[in-house]
């Protein structure tokens, strides 16, 4: 099975790319034959600048 994570920040708290490995690792732990893909994602505000840079855009 194949899982897409896209998750936002949760502010005040955790970064959008924390939030998803944090969810990869609980699902992995859950079963670990998952094909698990982490897409961080922004809304426009915070963290949007980060979620660019890692999905490649330079």
């Amino acid at each position: 099975m194949r899982i897409v994570i896209a998750p936002d920040k949760f502010k005040g708290s955790l970064t959008a790319p924390e939030v998803a490995a944090h969810l990869r690792a609980g699902l992995l732990s859950a079963d670990p034959e998952l094909a698990v893909e982490v897409v961080p994602m922004a809304d426009g505000g915070e963290g949007t600048l980060d979620a660019a840079l890692a999905a490649g855009y330079s």
